[in-house]
């Protein structure tokens, strides 16, 4: 049967759907500033239920990881500042949005502006923004509550109910160290103050993971109490999370796709060989690897219980810069040439020391391979950097160890790459009960986009060498 509403009873009747219901509220206020069609999907559900228990006061800190092109910023920075307003019944709420370029944060801001003085939500919640506070960076209601714009580095000054941070890092600034290292320590010393209220006031940071020491990468290794919703474009069952208020990925099927009408298959495809395996694990598969390895995958290593006959050894070490908890480490290796022109690990400590320390341990990895093996150790090659100078000169002037300072003229990536037809080939061995190889493993899995990348650049000095020596035999050959 038909219901005969009036005017206001039809009004009141959409006020309390939005109310009782923010993703109701996201298709009601889509037309009233974006043009295209809504596509809905389970997703957007998703995210607005975990916003609701926001609202609700049941999660206060929140992590969304989903790939690009889901309407992640609209839903987050447009209409849930909003819904808090009117639906909600808290127009004096103060939401800051933050994202790692001013001009996305001042995009959002505009179009939640545009929502609010729109004939559509004043209708239904008539919400006055005072003028001398109408800006394209801050505007303020009549209540008191107020919607601020900024870039992540320019995060002070006002304290708001939710601090809401969209994309901390570009995909082109995600492998820099320095862009990492400046998001993580305005995750951990600048956000938190920016909080009206520590206890109760909400962290929204939603993104596309980027690098295994993204902020998501941090947030998630530290055990910083977020709840976590993680949505791959293609599900992977292995992957499946369960949140605090009983939410799960719906998909079943491995592979299964996010959105099969706004993506479907045969633009996944395309996009997966456009973008390569790296970008594609990260910002599609909120996983910063891809499945079994990244450069170096994980099939391709080889292992011994007993090594082969060997022709010669060296140690190769990679000396860390410093000694805090976040930089890498300094890592001592040993390898050998077999007579076939393999590569074998043999050995590896690794650990954060000072320039003392550092001395004694070098001193003690030389003195405990010298005489350990028939062929002979040709010497310590160290990378010529850093602490690694200092290493270099005091062994030089000691004697009795014979130095090498190893200058790399090219970049991680590029060495890497210059390795990977070896390893592919089968030519590399490493020691399958080494106490340390599963360390080893991870981290080659995750390269380039690790949080630390020591064990690998000692080992590629290593290979690099074996590779030149193995291509040196074969000209003499010729």
């Amino acid at each position: 049967m038909a219901l005969n509403l009036t005017p206001d009873s039809a009004l009141d009747a959409e006020r309390e759907l939005c109310r009782r219901s923010f993703p109701y509220f996201i298709r009601r206020a889509w037309s009233s500033i974006i043009p295209d069609r809504l596509q809905w999907n389970w997703h957007i559900d998703a995210i607005g239920e975990h916003l609701q228990a926001v609202q609700r006061g049941e999660i206060n800190r929140l992590l969304v990881n989903v790939p690009p092109g889901t309407s992640k910023s609209t839903i987050i920075g447009v209409k849930f500042p909003a819904w808090l307003w009117g639906p909600a019944g808290d127009p004096s709420h103060r939401y800051i949005g933050a994202a790692h370029e001013q001009g996305l944060a001042v995009r959002d801001n505009r179009l939640m502006r545009e929502l609010v003085l729109s004939p559509w939500y004043q209708r239904l919640w008539p919400t006055s923004l005072k003028g001398d506070q109408n800006e394209k960076l801050y505007f303020e209601n009549d209540s008191r509550g107020f919607r601020q714009a900024c870039a992540v580095k320019s995060m002070t000054g006002r304290r708001g109910h939710t601090v809401a941070w969209d994309d901390p890092l570009s995909p082109e600034k995600a492998s820099s160290p320095t862009e990492r290292e400046t998001a993580l320590r305005v995750l951990s010393e600048t956000v938190p103050t920016r909080l009206n209220d520590p206890a109760t006031s909400a962290i929204l940071v939603i993104m596309q993971r980027l690098h295994e020491n993204d902020p998501s990468g941090h947030i998630l290794a530290s055990e910083l109490g977020y709840e976590h919703v993680c949505i791959p474009m293609e599900f992977e069952p292995s992957r499946r999370i369960y949140t605090s208020i009983g939410w799960t990925d719906p998909r079943t099927e491995e592979g299964e796709l996010l959105d099969p009408v706004r993506f479907p298959q045969h633009v996944i495809d395309r996009d997966k060989k456009a973008m390569g395996s790296y970008a594609w694990a990260g910002q599609m598969q909120q996983r910063p690897s891809p499945m079994g390895g990244g450069i170096f995958k994980d099939e391709w290593w080889q292992y011994y219980k007993i090594a082969p006959a060997i022709e010669w050894r060296a140690i190769y070490v990679d000396t860390a810069q410093k000694t805090k908890q976040e930089n890498d480490f300094t890592v001592f290796q040993c390898w050998g040439r077999s007579k076939e022109g393999r590569a074998i690990m043999l050995d590896q400590v690794r650990g954060k020391w000072e320039a003392p320390e550092l001395l004694v341990q070098a001193r003690a990895f030389w003195a405990k391979h010298k005489d350990s093996h028939p062929a002979p150790l040709r010497a310590v090659k160290i990378e010529d950097k850093v602490s690694g100078t200092g290493l270099i000169q005091t062994l030089k002037r000691e004697g009795g160890v014979p130095v090498v300072a190893i200058q790399r003229d090219k970049d991680k990536l590029t060495r890497a790459l210059d390795t990977v037809a070896f390893i592919e080939s089968g030519n590399v061995l490493l020691p399958e009960q080494a106490s340390w190889l599963s360390d080893f493993l991870a981290e080659a899995s995750v390269f380039p986009n690790g949080a630390h990348d020591d064990q690998i650049d000692p080992a590629m000095d290593a290979i690099t060498d074996i590779c030149q020596q193995r291509a040196e035999v074969r000209v003499r050959g010729l």
